[in-house]
């Protein structure tokens, strides 16, 4: 079952005041090598791959940036979701994740054989909660930044204290492609700030050690 995602939010609905748009990273943040993590159902995860693995293929090849997946049978504590990290630049993970969106949610709308020009979709981010502080702000300063900015509506999960020794939590997007990208956006660039999100990419699939 999956952990609930609540928590410090907000929607664009009830945005504050317009404020100063967030800075963007430095030429020198974004040519340091880093990473995202985000949840895909197993069906998701096949389609990332595609067949014989020429749609992974082509899209590490277009962004030049690295995607990996979790094993069809390693999910994130809590759900039957597998793990996908791309890795490699800022810019280059950014292209990849918008890759990987556009392709899944041309996916659902296909599926769903809809008309709708700017379909609503979500996708949950996977956050060390030491890097979550950083995202949320003073008073929720930041994470409402992020709101206004993007249109996105942006929620982070509590702790979840039900399995010891996790130490992640999921920052849950929701909106349109563009609104989740420039949400996606926003948050890397301020993850890239924090010299401790780096050194958390060992091990970024195994939760072998994470007990219910």
């Amino acid at each position: 079952m999956e952990s609930p995602d609540s928590s410090c939010v907000s929607s664009p609905e009830v945005a504050p005041k317009r404020s100063a748009p967030p800075k963007s990273p430095s030429s020198d943040d974004k040519e340091k090598n880093t990473y995202i993590r985000f949840l895909a159902s197993n069906a998701a995860a096949g389609s990332i791959i595609g067949k014989g693995g020429s749609t992974i293929t082509e899209f590490q090849s277009q962004s030049g940036a690295r995607i990996q997946l979790s094993r069809s049978h390693e999910f994130f504590p809590g759900t039957s979701d597998r793990i996908i990290m791309i890795s490699g630049a800022f810019d280059d993970v950014i292209m990849a994740m918008e890759l990987i969106l556009a392709k899944l949610l041309s996916e659902v709308v296909q599926a769903e054989d809809s008309d709708d020009v700017d379909p609503k979709s979500k996708v949950r981010l996977i956050v060390p909660n030491s890097s979550c502080g950083g995202i949320i702000g003073k008073g929720g300063a930041t994470i409402k930044s992020f709101i206004e900015d993007s249109q996105a509506g942006i929620k982070i999960s509590p702790q979840d204290h039900n399995f010891i020794g996790l130490n992640d939590r999921l920052v849950t997007l929701t909106g349109s492609l563009e609104e989740q990208m420039r949400a996606i956006y926003l948050v890397l660039s301020k993850l890239i700030e924090d010299a401790h999100y780096s050194q958390s990419t060992n091990g970024p699939f195994s939760y072998s050690g994470v007990v219910l």
